[in-house]
């Protein structure tokens, strides 16, 4: 009997050294992916990864994870002349596979949300225009136009979509003219407006857009997204 309590101690002691290793193994492999992220043509402040599921060095050793985490901060692109940054991404990674000596990383399937905040909406906006949320699933969007030398400013509801799967259209549903020709087409000019959505990683699409009021909410999804290497 004796003997036995000795085995167990040891099975438990064995067990707990293994853990510890493990989840050591998981922090280091962790801070490692951080920094390799890397999103073609664009620019990201900081990233998050958290590797799920147990043991992590027995998914290592199949050069594949169950699950994966990811939360990037601060993604910048081009496009048209203009800066679009997308202010934080969420993204669950499924069956990630571990390529290129471990420096690589593809997930089968994936799915996230990113948000754009309005202040960086307002940046990518032209000059001299606002955005902020209007309620009910709307934009507020704010201009000032010259008419005869005077400054006319005016705030619209618009609605956002998406189109072609990657562009953000911003159209004000209507535009009060206040009988002064042409008033409506130049506030138009400045308020409504299309950028492109880039610095997705690779195999991720733009799926639906929803403006709430901590920002444009869009999902993404895809396949064979490659997020390292």
């Amino acid at each position: 009997m004796r003997a036995l309590r000795i085995w167990v101690i040891v099975l438990v002691v064995l067990a707990a050294l293994f853990v510890a290793a493990d989840r050591v193994a998981v922090n280091i492999a962790e801070s490692q992916a951080e920094d390799r992220v890397k999103v073609p043509g664009a620019e990201i402040g900081s990233t998050d990864i958290s590797i799920k599921g147990f043991p992590f060095l027995t998914q290592v050793a199949g050069s594949e994870l169950d699950e994966v985490d990811v939360r990037i901060t601060g993604i910048e692109t081009r496009a048209a002349g203009r800066t679009l940054r997308i202010s934080t991404m969420n993204a669950e990674l499924r069956d990630v596979r571990l390529t290129d000596g471990f420096s690589g990383a593809t997930a089968a399937r994936a799915t996230g949300t990113a948000v754009i905040s309005y202040e960086d909406l307002t940046k990518a906006a032209s000059d001299g225009v606002a955005v902020e949320y209007g309620g009910k699933g709307k934009v507020k969007v704010t201009g000032t136009v010259d008419v005869l030398g005077r400054p006319i400013s005016r705030s619209v509801l618009s609605t956002v979509t998406l189109v072609d799967g990657h562009t953000v259209r911003v159209r004000a549903d209507k535009v009060p003219g206040e009988g002064i020709p042409g008033l409506e087409k130049l506030v138009r000019e400045k308020t409504d407006f299309e950028r492109e959505v880039g610095g997705l990683p690779s195999g991720l699409k733009l799926e639906r857009i929803q403006p709430t009021a901590g920002g444009l909410e869009i999902s993404v999804s895809g396949t064979e997204v490659r997020l390292a290497g």
